[in-house]
């Protein structure tokens, strides 16, 4: 059993935001004290928060980033949080029950909407909670839900053994977004070890609003999860992932197409 598990929260963005400061506020806050905080900038920036280490990396992906904060981490555990979420104070000691459970080499947990969300943001994120809006991902990935074991979740909310991440070859940078699909699918299916998903492990994660910014962001998962199904059909090539397309098909096909029939502009004529 491992009594004094020391977690590195490892967190990549370009510049701080509003956003950035409200996490570290709340990282200043956890119930579990034993931690390091590495921030990956782009360039050199002043931020002078407890247990923290700034590590610029320039301009690189996300992916990069994180990778660059594991090599430079001193923790057994990596826990990767994006930069517009934040932890609930017991993040990282609901976590640590779960590291005690035998052949546990990732843990994760949801990312819930914050009240402090405008309309918009909240209007997403409740698309993201529907079934048919997230192919029954999103059930269990934004809101909470029971717990079990998963072979496939997002970085937002993400804790790894640091032997276990360098194991299975770290974030491939090759993708983006879809890295942590890979990842996670040589944990359990190249090393044979498990990712437990428990609803304790809670942050809260900022959405993107409704309608633009949203869409782009759903964009780019649709066409990574359409490229993993191809590559990696044994965690992408589920029929709950093309739920959310056909949804939006119907939407189209219900509400678009008819304005721009012929018969229906010739009863607008008449009228």
């Amino acid at each position: 059993m491992d009594k004094n598990l020391k977690f590195s929260i490892i967190i990549p963005f370009q510049q701080p935001s509003e956003y950035l400061y409200e996490c570290l506020k709340h990282l200043q806050r956890l119930s579990y004290a034993n931690y390091e905080i590495i921030l990956l900038p782009d360039k050199k920036e002043i931020l002078t928060y407890h247990k923290t280490k700034v590590i610029p990396t320039g301009r690189v992906g996300p992916a990069k980033k994180r990778d660059k904060g594991v090599i430079k981490s001193s923790g057994d555990i990596v826990a990767f949080i994006d930069d517009d979420a934040y932890p609930d104070r017991d993040w990282l000691k609901n976590a640590f029950s779960n590291f005690q459970i035998e052949g546990i080499a990732a843990v994760c947990g949801p990312g819930v909407t914050p009240s402090s969300d405008d309309v918009f943001q909240k209007a997403s994120g409740w698309v993201n909670q529907l079934w048919f809006g997230s192919g029954g991902a999103g059930t269990y990935r934004f809101t909470p839900r029971r717990k079990r074991f998963v072979d496939d979740f997002p970085s937002m909310n993400f804790l790894v053994r640091k032997e276990d991440f360098i194991k299975a070859g770290g974030f491939d940078t090759h993708f983006w977004p879809g890295e942590d699909t890979k990842l996670c699918h040589e944990i359990v299916y190249k090393l044979h070890k498990k990712i437990l998903y428990d609803p304790k492990v809670l942050v809260y994660h900022h959405r993107k609003p409704l309608f633009l910014p949203f869409l782009a962001q759903i964009s780019r998962y649709a066409l990574h999860r359409g490229h993993f199904a191809r590559i990696l059909p044994v965690t992408s090539l589920r029929i709950g992932y093309l739920v959310p397309s056909l949804f939006v098909t119907f939407l189209i096909f219900v509400f678009f197409v008819p304005f721009t029939s012929e018969e229906f502009k010739k009863q607008i004529l008449r009228r």
